[in-house]
């Protein structure tokens, strides 16, 4: 492999990353994880996942190196917090675990953007998603349907949701909130919010509640979670309900039909029940976009629609092409 010339990358990119900026450089690369016993292991095209033989950390290297990179990203690692998320040069996102939460050594988890942001017809051309389903997700973002994209780590609801947004009218205010920024929306109009830790004394943490609160006054006319993953879906609901069309949010779901259970979960830690979060849910969701991985290969693989049973619980109706129907799982999952 030959490693690129320092000139060519970000002022610093070298310094912060270390070792590991031959790897981030490469073409393709998508994920480098550092794991408890010092090996690096990359993943992408056309490899897939692969241990690197040249690169090797001992424990004292490895934690060191966790602890720059998250100091990189304004925050801080230790025993009292021994896992943390940040945003680093280009959009590089690295969430890094220190023992002993770790049972070994420290790890990392490195997630690379692509260069250029794919566009929805980039997707099509990578078998992500076929013209029909493009046009269904052009059409919902033209008559401002409220997104949830769902789908299990590395599916690409991310990319996906950028891509999405890429395509509202440019006279739109778009703000996006995330737990750690990694929305690359080619836009010419976006506001980015990003949670905060707190200090080493715990105070002045702000979290994903309180940045959906506080975006209701920054008159969005699209209000975009990153990832839904607590007590904040009261909060974002709340927001579609009052108006707030043609918003979006991602969700971690196995399936399409483990959605309902999903957020029946996540509304209980809100302290919604599960007939409070199936009426909001309902009425604040326009369409459940599904993402699944195969291999190295990530594609849309279903469409829903979001349902009240004779129960008044939640559940989705799996749509087909266009015209053809629906058919509907509640959370148990069952036809």
């Amino acid at each position: 492999m030959t490693n690129p010339q320092r000139g060519d990358d970000p002022p610093g990119f070298w310094r912060t990353f270390g070792p590991l900026a031959p790897y981030l450089l490469r073409a393709g690369v998508t994920d480098l994880f550092v794991t408890a016993s010092g090996e690096l292991w990359s993943d992408g095209p056309p490899d897939g996942l692969r241990r690197e033989d040249g690169w090797r950390a001992d424990r004292q290297t490895a934690r060191e190196l966790a602890v720059r990179l998250i100091a990189a990203g304004g925050r801080h690692i230790d025993e009292a917090t021994p896992f943390v998320d940040v945003r680093l040069t280009g959009g590089v996102r690295v969430h890094a675990v220190l023992p002993p939460v770790s049972t070994g050594g420290a790890l990392l988890s490195i997630r690379v953007p692509a260069r250029d942001q794919p566009t929805l017809d980039d997707l099509v051309a990578h078998d992500g998603l076929g013209p029909s389903e493009r046009d269904r997700l052009l059409e919902a973002v033209e008559a401002r349907t409220n997104l949830l994209i769902t789908g299990a780590g590395g599916a690409g609801k991310t990319t996906l949701l950028a891509a999405l947004l890429g395509n509202a009218p440019p006279d739109e205010r778009i703000v996006v909130i995330e737990d750690v920024a990694e929305l690359r929306i080619d836009h010419p109009h976006v506001v980015g919010l990003e949670t905060r830790q707190p200090n080493l004394e715990g105070a002045g943490g702000v979290g994903l509640r309180r940045l959906v609160r506080e975006a209701l006054r920054m008159r969005p006319d699209r209000l975009v979670l990153g990832e839904c993953r607590g007590e904040e879906v009261r909060d974002l609901l709340a927001a579609l309900n009052t108006g707030h069309d043609g918003g979006a949010g991602t969700l971690h779901a196995n399936s399409l039909e483990d959605v309902p259970a999903r957020l029946e979960a996540l509304g209980a830690l809100a302290g919604l029940d599960d007939r409070a979060l199936a009426r909001q849910a309902v009425s604040a969701i326009g369409l459940v976009v599904h993402l699944s991985r195969f291999g190295r290969t990530r594609r849309v693989t279903g469409f829903g629609r979001l349902r009240r049973d004779e129960a008044g619980r939640l559940m989705i109706a799996r749509l087909g092409e266009r015209g053809d129907g629906e058919r509907a799982s509640g959370v148990g999952g069952g036809p």
